[in-house]
C-alpha cells in the first residue's frame, strides 16, 4: 500500500464523511433520467437515523415449535433433502424435526417437557435454513450506498450524481478539501463504453477542484479527480499487477486498475463510519434472509472492528472472514492465529484471500489469448506463479484455508497448478481450498478442479450482468467457458454461491433466480427467453444447497449450520411462497417474512 500522504497534502485534511443512507435503490423507470436521479439521491440522503430498525432479537420463548399447517413445507436441506412439518427449537438449537404429533410424543425425551408453544407460518409460505452469501464485502456495501453511482447511465449522469451529493451536504459543499468517495460506476453499462477520466469530473463546476475518489462497480478500478490525482503524484511508469491508464500523451487519466489502485491514498474511515456502514449492511442482509456472510477481504481495520463487536456482544449476524494477503507484502500466516467461532459462533477468520488477477469488466482478467475487443492486452496477473507456489503451501501448513480470486482462464490455470503442487499427499477435505469466482476456465481445468477437490465459489448474478458484453470481450468460442456452472458440477467440483455485493445486489433470491434461469429479471438474455447458455443452469435443489449447506461446508461450519437438523443452530428464514415450485418468473416476487438466528427473530415476525 502507498505511504500515508494525508499529513503532507491539504486535500486529505479535516475529513468528515457525511451520513449515508441504509436503503437499497430501485432502478429508475422515469422517462426523465436527470429528474429521477435527483429524486433517488434525495431519498438516499435522508437522515440515516430515520431508517434505524431495532435489530435486537424479537421475544420468543426458550422452547417452541415452528410448523406449517400445509404439511411438509420446511426444507431441512439435510443429506436426504428432507422436508418436514415442524422443527422444535430449544435455546439456540434445533432439537427435533418431523410431524408435530411425533415431535410432541418425543418431547419428554428431547426437551424434558410434555408441552411447548407452536408457531405456524402463514399459508403458502415455506421455511429454509438461514441463507448464506459465500462471497461479499460487508463494510463496502454500506459505503456503496453513499452515492448510488450505478444509477448513472452515462459518464455525465454519473458525475451529476456526485454533484447532487455535494449540493445535498452543506458542510461538504463549503469545504472543498473534503474527500468525496463513491462506489459503483460501470463504464460497461454506459451508453458509450469508454473509461472515464479526471477531465469528466472537472467539467462539472460543482465537482471541479475537489478531491474525488470513485470506486468501480467491480472494485477493480478507481477513478479520481485532478486534485486527488495531483495529491498522489508522482507515479511510476508501470505497476506490477496493475495498470495506470494513460492518455495519448502518456499522462495518467485518473483511472487506476487492480494493484495500481494502491497508489491512491484514501483517508481511513473512523469507527463511527464503520459502525454506520455495518448497520446498513446488517439491516439489508437480515431483511433478505441472510444469516451468514463470507467477507471476501478482511483488512486489519475491518477485522479489528468486527472483533470489537464480538467483545461488546453486538455482532448480530454470522461472519466468516477471508483475511487479505498483500501480494507485495510480507508473509504473515505464521504470525497470526486463525480465529474460529468467536462470539458464540458469530465470527471466524480462518482463511486468506489472495488475488491472482483482475476483473473481466475492466479488462484485468488474465487470459491465455488477447481480449477479442482489445487485442493489445490479455489482462494482468496480480501475483506471479512463483509467489503463488510459495505462499499457498505455507498458508495451508500454518492452518489457513486458501481462497484465491481467479477470473481469467490463464489465472485459473496458474492457480490450479499451484494447488495441484500444494495438495499432493494431503487431506483436501481438511483444507478446503477455494477458487473465488472461477469464471473463465478451459474444459481441462474444469475437470482438474473436480479432481483436486477445490471448491468453486461462484456468483450467478455476475453471469446475468456480464452476459450482455461477454462475447464481445471473449469471442464466440471462449465465452462458452464463462460461468459454466453445470460443467463445473459435472466435473465433480463442489460449488458454493454468493453475490459479491455490493458489485451485485444483496438479495440472494436474485442469485437463486439467476442460477436456475440464466435470465435477466425481465426474462431476457442474449440467447432469448430460454436463457444464456441454458445447458449451464443449476437445478433448484442445487441452487438451494449452494446457498445453505454448501457455504457451511466451504466455511467449515457444516456441523452447526447450513441445514435444519437436530444439534444445529436454529438459523432459518420464512419466505412468502415456495421458491422450489413457483414459476421462475414469480421467484423475485417472494418476500422474506422472518429471519432468525439462534432461534431468535432478528427480522420480521412469526
Amino acid at each position: 500500500m502507498k505511504e500515508d500522504k494525508s499529513s503532507q497534502n491539504p486535500a486529505f485534511k479535516d475529513q468528515k464523511e457525511p451520513a449515508a443512507s441504509g436503503q437499497l435503490h430501485p432502478t429508475s423507470s422515469s422517462t426523465s433520467r436527470s429528474g429521477s436521479l435527483k429524486i433517488l439521491l434525495a431519498a438516499v440522503l435522508l437522515s440515516f437515523v430515520a431508517f434505524y430498525v431495532n435489530m435486537s432479537p424479537k421475544t420468543l420463548p426458550e422452547t417452541y415449535a415452528l410448523c406449517s399447517k400445509e404439511g411438509k413445507q420446511i426444507y431441512t436441506v439435510d443429506d436426504n433433502d428432507t422436508s418436514v412439518e415442524c422443527v422444535l427449537v430449544k435455546g439456540s438449537y434445533v432439537v427435533d424435526s418431523g410431524d408435530l404429533a411425533k415431535v410432541q410424543k418425543r418431547s419428554d425425551d428431547t426437551i424434558g417437557q410434555a408441552s411447548f408453544p407452536v408457531y405456524y407460518v402463514p399459508s403458502g409460505s415455506i421455511v429454509l435454513p438461514g441463507l448464506s452469501d459465500s462471497h461479499c464485502h460487508i463494510l463496502e456495501h454500506g459505503a456503496s450506498l453513499q452515492i448510488p453511482l450505478s444509477e448513472g447511465k452515462t459518464v455525465e449522469e454519473t458525475v451529476s450524481l456526485v454533484r447532487a451529493y455535494v449540493l445535498a451536504n452543506p458542510d461538504l459543499e463549503k469545504n472543498t478539501s473534503s474527500v468525496i468517495e463513491g462506489w459503483g460506476w460501470d463504464h460497461a453499462s454506459w451508453d458509450v463504453e469508454k473509461l472515464p477520466s479526471w477531465r469528466d469530473l472537472e467539467a462539472n463546476s460543482v465537482v471541479a477542484g475537489r478531491p474525488v475518489i470513485l470506486q468501480s462497480r467491480d472494485g477493480h478500478a478507481v477513478w479520481v479527480s485532478k486534485r486527488a490525482l495531483d495529491a498522489n503524484a508522482p507515479y511510476p511508469e508501470t505497476v506490477e499487477g496493475g495498470i495506470i491508464v494513460r492518455d495519448e500523451d502518456g499522462e495518467p487519466t485518473g483511472v487506476f486498475i487492480d494493484s495500481a489502485q494502491d497508489l491512491i491514498y484514501r483517508p481511513p474511515p473512523t469507527d463511527e463510519v464503520l459502525s454506520r456502514r455495518f448497520e446498513i449492511t446488517v439491516r439489508n442482509a437480515l431483511a433478505v434472509g441472510l444469516t451468514s456472510l463470507h467477507d471476501a477481504g478482511f483488512k486489519p481495520d475491518s477485522l479489528a472492528f468486527f472483533r470489537r463487536q464480538v467483545e461488546k456482544g453486538t455482532l448480530p449476524i454470522r461472519i466468516y472472514g477471508m483475511t487479505f494477503f498483500d501480494e507485495y507484502g510480507s508473509y504473515w500466516g505464521d504470525q497470526v492465529s486463525p480465529l474460529v467461532g468467536a462470539g458464540d459462533d458469530r465470527l471466524s477468520s480462518r482463511s486468506v484471500k489472495v488475488f491472482a488477477d483482475g476483473a473481466l469488466r475492466t479488462g484485468g482478467a488474465a487470459l491465455y489469448e488477447p481480449y477479442a475487443d482489445n487485442p493489445s492486452t490479455n489482462g494482468v496477473m496480480r501475483i506471479s506463479p512463483e509467489v503463488l507456489k510459495k505462499v499457498i503451501p505455507r498458508f495451508l501448513k500454518d492452518g489457513w484455508q486458501v481462497n484465491v480470486h481467479a477470473i481469467g482462464d490463464r489465472a485459473n490455470g496458474i492457480v490450479l497448478d499451484a494447488f495441484a503442487e500444494a495438495l499432493k499427499g494431503v487431506n483436501v477435505s481438511a483444507l478446503r481450498p477455494r477458487l473465488e469466482h472461477a469464471q473463465i476456465m478451459t474444459k481441462a481445468d474444469m475437470a482438474r478442479l473436480g479432481d483436486l477437490g477445490v471448491i468453486a465459489s461462484i456468483q450467478p448474478t455476475h453471469a446475468i450482468s456480464d452476459m450482455w458484453y461477454a462475447q464481445d470481450r471473449l469471442g464466440p468460442e471462449r465465452v462458452k467457458g464463462l460461468y459454466a456452472f453445470r460443467t463445473l458440477i459435472e466435473s465433480g467440483a463442489r460449488i458454493t454461491l454468493g453475490s459479491d455485493f455490493p458489485v451485485e445486489v444483496i438479495n440472494p433470491l436474485k442469485g437463486f433466480y439467476a442460477a436456475i434461469t440464466r435470465l435477466a429479471t425481465d426474462g431476457t438474455s442474449p440467447h432469448g427467453p430460454g436463457g444464456w447458455f441454458p445447458d449451464q443452469r443449476l437445478t433448484r435443489l442445487e441452487a438451494l444447497r449452494g446457498m445453505t449447506i454448501d457455504p457451511a461446508y466451504a466455511s467449515f461450519t457444516e456441523g452447526i449450520l447450513g441445514s435444519l437438523e437436530p444439534g444445529k443452530r436454529a438459523d432459518y428464514v420464512v419466505l412468502s411462497q415456495d421458491i422450489m415450485s413457483v414459476p421462475p418468473e414469480r421467484i423475485m416476487e417472494t418476500k422474506v417474512l422472518a429471519t432468525a438466528i439462534d432461534g431468535r427473530i432478528v427480522f420480521g415476525g412469526l
